[in-house]
């Protein structure tokens, strides 16, 4: 298909691409979507929405069950969460015509678990509230938008690969466990990928699933769909609750969750403003809250499975992945646990290295991106190996302690940084200049 390209105003000559990638912005012409377009973008969207619940929303079952919820109140978070991370991620997608593909606060999840034994549950539903109104004014105010800009191509490409570099290793680890059927798995994708790049990781969910069924490993006849009923709670607001809840639950999912989900859409080429991101995401989680949830934000690691080239060839059609999700949470929402258990009984092999297969080019697309460029090279490889050693000091994660590590080494090697005027000058006999 032929395409027009713009380049950007940082491009002074329209036929100079000496300019390195990063400093252009390309605007493609898309043609109108052909019933050959959805397949692809749908798929990458059902893989993506399998590997967010079979992954991490057993977090959501264990905070659940340190709470001490009842079956009801749990339907009903995972109702709310669902259904809000879904309408927040179909909109945005539509509207801008990017994947922004959103989800439930990972890391929020995890801190959620050691305080909900101890805080009131009104409580907590008070504290997400305020954790809610915080996104909305940051994104209102502007200012994570102009963070998001200062940072340098090459860090935020090391970032990437840093965060998704477990999940490829994911793919080959779970050879020890069960090294049959991820062989089979992993030669069905060699063998895939030399006939038919596209639908390489279409034909892996396929044949992973057609294994699983006939080696007995997984049962879907126990499986009985039940729509869930959201539940109410009024909320209640603590000085304890704003410190130890609201507060962590912000900062944890700004820099655990937004600031890679952000570098996630730039480093595919997306360029959509994270104000409106945060401030829709931010109301989402404000109106679901007292049913339960605890936090929307930008998706990072399963972003990554919608935002590359393998969801599709044309950037201006992978928005459909975006919609796809959107549909997929809804459903799982609206069925509360039936579907969200069916998610979670397939087996972790088949969650780590379905998961791993659909991350390889946008590991390695990271990675090529990082290292491009000779000057920040060093610090690009600072962050991608302070990410992937995955320390978690004072409640956060890997992600920011990665980014803090290289833009910290940026500063030093590359920043103007003028020691001479600390040290004495010599004049040329050699003699210390009092100036």
């Amino acid at each position: 298909n032929q395409v027009d390209i713009y380049l950007s105003p940082f491009c002074p000559h329209p036929a100079d691409f000496s300019t390195p990638p990063s400093m252009r912005t390309l605007q493609v012409k898309a043609t109108p979507l052909q019933p050959t377009d959805l397949l692809h973008p749908i798929v990458a969207a059902l893989i993506s929405v399998i590997v967010n619940y079979g992954g991490t929303f057993i977090l959501v079952f264990q905070g659940a069950k340190a709470a001490g919820l009842n079956p009801e109140q749990t339907a009903s978070w995972i109702w709310s969460v669902s259904v809000g991370v879904g309408l927040t991620g179909a909109w945005l997608s539509f509207r801008y015509r990017e994947p922004i593909i959103t989800a439930w606060s990972t890391p929020g999840a995890a801190f959620l678990i050691a305080v909900l034994p101890s805080t009131p549950y009104p409580e907590m539903i008070g504290a997400y509230m305020l954790s809610a109104i915080g996104f909305i004014v940051l994104g209102a105010s502007g200012y994570f938008e102009r963070v998001v800009k200062m940072i340098p191509p090459g860090i935020a490409a090391g970032l990437l690969a840093g965060i998704l570099l477990r999940f490829g290793i994911g793919a080959f680890g779970g050879a020890g466990i069960d090294p049959f059927f991820v062989g089979a798995l992993i030669l069905a994708y060699a063998l895939l990928r030399r006939f038919t790049a596209r639908y390489a990781i279409v034909g892996v969910l396929v044949i992973g699933i057609a294994l699983l069924v006939g080696l007995g490993q997984v049962s879907f006849t126990s499986v009985a769909l039940k729509f869930a009923v959201p539940m109410w709670v009024m909320p209640e607001f603590s000085l304890n609750a704003l410190l130890g809840v609201a507060l962590p639950l912000f900062v944890i999912t700004l820099t655990g969750q937004y600031m890679p989900g952000m570098l996630v859409l730039r480093n595919d080429g997306f360029k959509t403003s994270a104000n409106p991101i945060l401030t829709v995401t931010g109301l989402g989680s404000l109106v679901m809250a007292p049913f339960g949830s605890h936090a929307f934000n930008v998706a990072a690691i399963t972003a990554a499975i919608c935002t590359g080239k393998e969801s599709h060839e044309d950037p201006a059609k992978r928005y459909v992945a975006g919609l796809a999700c959107g549909v997929f949470y809804v459903l799982v929402g609206v069925f509360g646990t039936t579907l969200a258990a069916l998610f979670v009984v397939l087996p972790p092999t088949f969650i780590t290295t379905l998961a791993g297969l659909a991350l390889l080019g946008a590991i390695g697309g990271s990675l090529a991106t990082a290292l491009v460029d000779l000057r920040g090279r060093e610090t690009a490889l600072i962050t991608f190996l302070a990410t992937a050693a995955n320390v978690t000091l004072f409640g956060l994660g890997g992600a920011f302690w990665g980014l803090v590590a290289g833009l910290a080494a940026h500063g030093l090697i590359h920043g103007n940084l003028r020691f001479s005027q600390w040290l004495p000058r010599l004049n040329p006999s050699g003699e210390s200049d009092k100036r």
